[in-house]
């Protein structure tokens, strides 16, 4: 069992990013006292499903033709910076 924090910092996220999973339904998560609790097996599933969106092909290249770079992999960089 992970809490917010934990789970955001195996995820590479903001801790807030992880409360917006569970507020949504994204991410499925338990109460105890105050503080939600995220078994890791559903924090691997929502992972699974958030990096499995794909980009549309019309996106993948900017008007010129050439190719768009990895955004969200720059961001994730960038992230992990901090």
């Amino acid at each position: 069992m992970l809490t917010v924090p934990e789970a955001a910092r195996v995820a590479g996220r903001d801790p807030e990013t992880v409360r917006r999973w569970i507020r949504t339904g994204k991410l499925r998560a338990s109460k105890v006292g105050t503080q939600h609790v995220i078994e890791e097996a559903d924090l691997a599933t929502a992972l699974e499903e958030h990096a499995a969106v794909a980009i549309p092909e019309r996106l993948r290249r900017f008007e010129s033709g050439r190719p768009q770079p990895d955004w969200s992999a720059i961001l994730r960089r960038s992230r992990g910076q901090h």
